[in-house]
């Protein structure tokens, strides 16, 4: 069961939302904020997986509450919902360690599927954004490629296979098949190669693994 949280300051989004995600009997919405600063408080006290949070919103926006909880001991994945297709958005969003980024005109399906995705350890950008947002998180925030392969360098060999793997965004479920092993061994491979990386996310490791010379982009 995939326990998520709404965070957003209209009502009637939260109540929608929650209709939507628990017409799915595999998610169950845990817990709702109105604010920034509420979702923070809301997301300690409960065991949240994936939290859906507006990036308009009082007293703390979206973007500093996401730094925020993904800095909890037991941090959620985050999808950035937004009525607004900005490049800024998705740049903070992704740098403040966001896993999706979808507008809420997303057909609902999508937003189903984003948090299945999101909530098994993959990333999820809406299609109109990913691939501008990406060149210029890119180009912006990379480190000089020398660095970057020094950090690809920590990784084992096996370790490599997976990161060319998750850098082209094939799920956990594929890159098993594809490499032969248990999907439960892949999580194990991911998690290890972000704390080598010294990365917050999918996304970020992705990026770094275009620096470092080993994928196209």
């Amino acid at each position: 069961m995939i326990r998520a949280m709404i965070v957003d300051d209209d009502a009637l989004v939260r109540l929608g939302l929650t209709d939507l995600l628990e017409g799915d009997t595999d998610v169950e919405v845990v817990a709702q904020a109105a604010d920034g600063l509420e979702a923070v408080e809301r997301a300690a006290e409960r065991q949240v997986d994936v939290a859906l949070v507006d990036v308009r919103m009082p007293r703390l926006d979206g973007i500093a509450a996401t730094a925020r909880l993904r800095a909890l001991p037991r941090p959620p994945h985050v999808i950035t919902l937004t009525t607004f297709d900005l490049d800024e958005y998705v740049y903070d969003a992704l740098a403040a360690g966001a896993d999706g980024f979808l507008l809420k005109d997303a057909d609902p399906p999508e937003i189903l599927r984003a948090v299945h995705v999101v909530a098994s350890g993959s990333a999820m950008l809406h299609p109109s954004a990913a691939r501008r947002v990406i060149d210029r998180f890119h180009r912006e925030t990379r480190p000089a490629s020398s660095t970057a392969r020094a950090r690809v360098d920590r990784l084992t060999p096996r370790e490599r296979d997976v990161l060319g793997l998750l850098a082209e965004g094939v799920p956990n479920a594929d890159i098993a098949q594809r490499l032969g092993m248990r999907e439960s061994t892949v999580k194990a491979h991911v998690s290890r190669i972000l704390t080598a990386l010294d990365v917050g996310n999918r996304v970020q490791a992705a990026l770094l693994c275009r620096d470092a010379g080993l994928t196209g982009g």
